[in-house]
């Protein structure tokens, strides 16, 4: 009886500062759309920071596993520095092709998102502004890797928090000094990545001797291994990056799709809270392996039912309409639709959790294809219903949320059954 409790002891400690992490670090995208929603003409700016982060989350969500790559592969000093160059070299090319887009892309945007006059040049300025901040997001993805690596998850979260310190402060001093959205925004993102990515590796362990001796007398990853792992997770990290951009496409023809989109960002931002602590589980099987799944799966089962319970407890109570109204401070026919659309989202920490169940097979084995099949048919999946509901004027906040759940549904049975087709899951 003492070994499940010492794994669940284990696991929780192992897991609740990068549940933590994930919290602080949507905190930031909240207090953001807040600091929006109080500028002159507030739902047009939001619509038009919707639109930039949508396209912007493409090239971040590209590098969303780079912290799993480096934890599996980043072992011993030539290996490390391999890993390291592997992801900046990326970072900056990805950064370069933002920079394309926000200039001579803008055709593709606007009609991409039936994007009106009246937001093209506020998007675009956002988007241009953001692009070197890729490269800074891959360098800071990497030094998470390197942390949770040396199990400190703890020290994660402690840098977390700073980060949304320094993000906070700027943010206010820039709306004090009416500096506008895009100095206001970008400056703040900017200044709290620099700060954080410096101590993070002021907070890196010096490497052991000996057990860097051990690690030197493996092979170093080849880049085709490299590619072979990182490929199709970063099609999956482009394709999850999609589904909103493409309910926000759908919505955009709408009559009233302005408002429908700031909606839709604030809903989707505050379920992020929970679908960031629910995506911390891809760190889980990285670091613990695949032996004593019983016990695993039965530590994700108890978190999906926490977190399912706290969604539920705002979305459905008077704290939801107060955070949305009040915290954010967005309009009421905003918060009225921002609210019908979180409702419905209360389902999607549990799904994202069996489906990360599934993902973390899949990258222990280093099978990353079938990640990449299933977050394909997702967005397929969100791409077809979003097609046929829009004609019909049916696509309103509610149904664009039950569209991206059902995407993830699809996704998760393909994993699932990408996953099991070997062998089952050992008790």
């Amino acid at each position: 009886m003492t070994l499940p409790v010492t794994a669940q002891a284990q696991y929780w400690a192992f897991y609740w500062p990068l549940a933590l992490t994930g919290a602080v670090t949507v905190l930031g995208t909240q207090i953001q759309n807040g600091v929006l929603a109080r500028m002159e003409d507030a739902a047009a700016i939001l619509a038009a920071y919707a639109v930039a982060q949508a396209v912007l989350s493409l090239f971040n969500a590209a590098q969303a596993f780079a912290p799993q790559l480096t934890t599996r592969f980043a072992q011993g000093a030539k290996a490390t520095a391999r890993v390291r160059g592997f992801i900046l070299g990326i970072s900056a090319a990805l950064a370069g092709l933002v920079a394309l887009l926000a200039t001579f892309g803008q055709p593709l945007i606007i009609a991409s998102f039936s994007l009106s006059p009246a937001l093209q040049a506020q998007t675009f300025a956002f988007l241009l502004a953001l692009a070197p901040l890729v490269w800074l997001n891959g360098l800071r993805f990497y030094l998470i890797g390197r942390l949770i690596q040396q199990a400190r998850t703890g020290r994660v979260t402690v840098l977390n928090g700073v980060h949304l310190t320094i993000l906070i402060v700027a943010l206010a001093a820039g709306l004090a000094l009416h500096l506008g959205p895009v100095p206001t925004l970008v400056g703040a993102q900017a200044l709290a990545g620099v700060v954080h990515a410096a101590l993070a590796i002021a907070a890196l362990r010096p490497a052991d001797p000996g057990a860097e001796s051990e690690a030197e007398s493996e092979a170093v990853p080849s880049y085709q291994r490299l590619r072979g792992f990182f490929g199709p997770v970063v099609l999956t990290g482009i394709m999850f990056a999609l589904s909103r951009p493409i309910l926000y496409a759908a919505v955009g023809g709408t009559g009233d799709g302005i408002l429908t989109i700031a909606a839709l960002r604030i809903a989707f931002d505050f379920t992020f809270f929970f679908q960031q602590a629910a995506n911390q589980f891809r760190h889980f099987f990285v670091t613990f392996g695949l032996d004593a799944m019983a016990e695993k799966r039965r530590f994700m089962m108890r978190v999906a039912l926490g977190l399912t319970l706290a969604m539920a407890g705002t979305a459905f109570t008077p704290l939801g309409p107060l955070l949305i109204a009040q915290g954010i401070g967005a309009e009421p026919e905003v918060t009225d639709r921002a609210l019908a659309a979180l409702q419905v989202m209360t389902l999607l920490p549990l799904l994202i959790i069996i489906r990360n169940l599934f993902h973390g097979i899949l990258m222990v084995e280093e099978r990353t294809g079938g990640m990449a099949l299933g977050s394909v048919l997702r967005v397929l999946t969100i791409a077809g219903l979003a097609q046929g509901l829009a004609p019909a004027e049916l696509l309103t906040p509610s149904t664009a949320a039950w569209t991206l759940l059902a995407g993830f549904a699809m996704e998760t049975a393909v994993v699932a059954y990408r996953a099991l087709r070997p062998r089952a899951l050992a008790p």
